[in-house]
């Protein structure tokens, strides 16, 4: 059966649109993919959404009647399904899969914390946003330290290997830049995002909803857009209390 992606253009949509293009590159044979575009101005608050994603997040995998949520359950689920090096089934899988929990404990919460309050809140003071934007900065650049250490000891985060942890990991670390967490002190990290970029798959993989001109550096246009997006996702106003 096909695979119905449903996604948008954000670091953790980009993870699974990265994958795919990567098991292609891979020699992987995949079946038909059908990527559905989530409008995260109130599509995924419909019925029809939540009835295969009752969190109401993106991205979401339905594939042979089974609907998989959250972003690295979706990256494992493909890699079980269709092996590669990206997951190792063997007893090295123990190598890649803590760190696959790792950047969905840790990186992607507070990059997404730290770009939130960078960017996108405004229904709080300056005053207000100054101790979480301190700490989730702070933690931002351990965070980084940490990724800097494992590049120590091999070229990618969990081995020598490019795994499914590097795609979810560098898929929040590169937008650096729009978080403003400075990487550049730490050098073999910026190489490392750098060289995962250059990968034809990963080139395909975050061309997904955005123009080719604008998949490094977003247009003074689409700046504006996405603040006033995301500040629609991050204002309390729009927090829900139940579903």
């Amino acid at each position: 059966m096909s695979l119905e992606v449903h996604t948008g253009p954000t670091p953790n949509g980009w993870k699974i649109t990265i994958m795919l293009e990567e098991l292609k590159e891979a020699g992987v044979e995949l079946p038909e993919i059908n990527v559905h575009t989530v409008d995260l101005s109130g599509h995924q608050y419909t019925e029809e959404y939540i009835a295969i994603n009752p969190n109401q997040k993106l991205p979401t995998l339905v594939h042979n009647g089974r609907s998989i949520i959250e972003s690295c359950a979706i990256l494992q689920y493909l890699g079980e399904t269709f092996p590669s090096h990206l997951f190792p089934t063997n007893e090295r899988r123990w190598d890649v899969i803590p760190w696959l929990y790792w950047q969905s404990a840790n990186i992607g919460p507070v990059f997404g914390n730290k770009l939130s309050y960078t960017r996108y809140i405004t229904d709080a003071t300056d005053k207000q946003k100054a101790h979480p934007m301190e700490r989730f900065g702070k933690e931002a650049l351990r965070l980084v330290s940490v990724i800097d250490y494992q590049l120590t000891k091999h070229a990618y985060l969990c081995g020598s290997q490019y795994t499914v942890a590097d795609i979810a990991t560098w898929c929040w670390v590169r937008s650096y830049k729009w978080a403003k967490v400075d990487i550049t002190t730490k050098p073999r990290v910026v190489e490392w995002v750098n060289r995962i970029r250059g990968r034809p798959g990963v080139e395909r993989g975050i061309s997904f909803g955005v123009p080719k001109d604008e998949i490094d550096k977003f247009s003074k246009e689409r700046r504006r857009q996405y603040k006033k997006g995301g500040d629609g996702v991050a204002s309390n106003k729009s927090l829900r209390s139940d579903l």
